[in-house]
């Protein structure tokens, strides 16, 4: 069902429809020195060095209302507030559930009207920098995700 493709030195994730459900930017360590990095990074990736996990990044919500078209009245609005507030709700119990604390929410980078939501993986083991190996290690997360509705 997802599907990972390397985008320079992260990971596009895909869902069973051929679009983005978010990004995958692998804990790559302590580069040294720094000026090398493009090139570390690139023979790790080649080698398949192991990684202890990384950052996973995905929609958290999107509004429906900072749109310079936007034309409603009091009552779409009360509405889309609504939707986000419950969708809002769905993450708190997410990020209670899988006890993860640490989290950082931006303004998307694509799209104005959304948000992200960035948090670390820490997989079971160190795995390989290799699409099918970390797949393995972020699909339940992902699983998760989709089955609370979230992705």
């Amino acid at each position: 069902m997802w599907k990972l493709d390397l985008d320079d030195e992260y990971f596009r994730i895909f869902d069973s429809n051929k679009l983005i459900a978010g990004y995958f930017d692998p804990d790559y360590g302590e580069i040294f020195p720094k000026a090398n990095s493009t090139e570390i990074i690139a023979q790790m990736l080649k080698n398949h060095d192991k990684i202890p996990g990384g950052l996973l990044m995905i929609p958290l919500v999107k509004f429906g209302l900072f749109d310079t078209d936007l034309d409603i009245d009091i009552g779409e609005l009360e509405s889309h507030v609504i939707r986000v507030g419950e969708h809002l709700k769905k993450w708190k119990d997410f990020i209670a559930k899988t006890n993860n604390n640490v989290h950082s929410i931006r303004i998307s980078h694509t799209d104005q009207d959304m948000l992200t939501i960035t948090f670390p993986i820490a997989f079971s083991e160190p795995t390989p920098l290799e699409k099918n190996e970390i797949l393995k290690e972020i699909f339940p997360t992902l699983d998760l995700l989709q089955k609370l509705g979230l992705l």
